[in-house]
């Protein structure tokens, strides 16, 4: 389920984008204090605040998804280095709940070294895609992948359903949710607990609260909302950071809505990470997921009429080579280094690739250059710190 856009704000991000020049007069006039806020500015920073977030999606999928019993379960299977080959690794080896559920790593460390960078889990439940490439749309499905990968949890479904079996208090905590633990000597048993590991790691994934940010409450300062915190003012070259954001720079172009993400798939020109070949990206995730037994489509989903409209009139074209899902922008400070493999090590050096739009190395880029004075740059950086931060899990025994 996609977050709602609607031709409204999309055609004031237009306008605002064409409207940088003024912008930019009103500042040498009154170089000390930015311009106030146009109703078409207010307009688009309320689309962007986490009070604009809608409820959670429901996951048809997921017949646990909401289940608060499930959710533990996830929790405690999330922590649990026991669900791996080498009894060293757990989820929160790479996404760790300090560094906005990532790992300060350009590519995930497991028992070996992940393909790509471990990108954060906040918010995921409102994206139809999973991974960098999209390769996966479901939480409980995406969640699995890991678990058996040879270079991140290095481990085998066989052992993973044993681990529930054995477990006493996993055992009583699944039959509770799953009834009763199947036979797991006769076929395909231990890939529906599997499953439903996938699953009750979804329903913990999905309750991992998105949290507050100095942004948030500026922008409810903006609006004159009667609870915003005037001690979170921000300072000018935020508010002016702000500015380009939604405007000259035209970030909000791709991250918009209130997770700043429109969960597609761009091309930006980023080049490869040393000594590796360009990634084909979104292109080859697409044929990953029409082949993934897990899909939405599977037969170990719990809809029992599944629609599916993002799979299946997802675009697949020649145009998605070299293509990566657009990142929420929350917490990004923390969530460093950035790109699909690390390859940009600070939000400094992301800026000025936006800046440059080097040429793609495959495919083609989308973005063109900004233009962008080293003031700016600065400026769009002090903004994005104040996307920060602490993500909670309102989770406990």
């Amino acid at each position: 389920m996609r977050l709602p856009r609607s031709a409204a704000i999309r055609l004031l991000i237009g306008s605002l984008v064409g409207a940088a020049v003024v912008g930019a007069a009103a500042w040498q006039l009154a170089p000390h204090e930015p311009p106030p806020w146009s109703d078409a500015e207010r307009a688009v920073l309320r689309s962007l605040s986490l009070a604009s977030l809608p409820p959670l999606p429901a996951d048809a999928a997921n017949a646990v998804a909401d289940q608060p019993a499930a959710a533990l379960l996830g929790q405690r299977l999330f922590f649990d280095p026991r669900l791996s080959g080498n009894g060293a690794v757990s989820c929160a080896t790479c996404h760790q709940p300090a560094l906005g559920f990532t790992d300060g790593l350009p590519q995930g460390q497991g028992i070996g070294t992940a393909n790509r960078h471990t990108p954060s889990i906040l918010g995921s439940a409102y994206s139809p895609w999973l991974y960098w490439d999209g390769r996966k749309n479901s939480l409980w499905s995406q969640a699995l992948a890991p678990l058996e990968d040879p270079q991140e949890h290095g481990g085998h479904r066989d052992d993973h359903a044993r681990l529930i079996s054995d477990d006493d208090h996993y055992r009583a905590s699944y039959e509770q949710i799953f009834g009763p633990l199947p036979d797991l000597t006769q076929p395909h048993a231990s890939t529906a607990v599997f499953v439903n590991i996938g699953k009750a790691l979804g329903a913990f994934q999905r309750r991992i609260q998105i949290p507050n940010t100095r942004f948030d409450d500026y922008v409810a300062s903006v609006l004159g909302e009667p609870a915003a915190k005037q001690q979170q003012a921000f300072s000018n070259d935020e508010i002016r950071g702000l500015r380009l954001f939604i405007g000259k720079a035209q970030c909000v172009q791709c991250h918009n809505g209130p997770l700043l993400s429109n969960h597609e798939f761009h091309n930006t020109g980023v080049l490869a990470a040393p000594g590796q070949l360009p990634d084909r990206g979104r292109i080859d995730g697409w044929r990953q997921l029409e082949a993934d037994p897990f899909n939405c489509f599977s037969d170990y989903s719990d809809d029992p009429q599944p629609v599916c409209a993002e799979q299946r009139f997802a675009r697949s074209g020649a145009e998605l080579l070299g293509a990566f899902r657009t990142p929420s922008l929350r917490n990004v400070a923390q969530t460093a280094p950035y790109m699909h493999r690390g390859q940009l090590a600070t939000l400094g050096e992301v800026i000025a690739h936006y800046d440059r739009a080097p040429p793609a190395m495959i495919g083609h880029n989308e973005i063109k250059a900004l233009k962008l004075s080293r003031r700016e740059r600065a400026q769009l950086e002090a903004f994005l710190h104040t996307l920060t931060g602490m993500p909670a899990i309102a989770l406990e025994e």
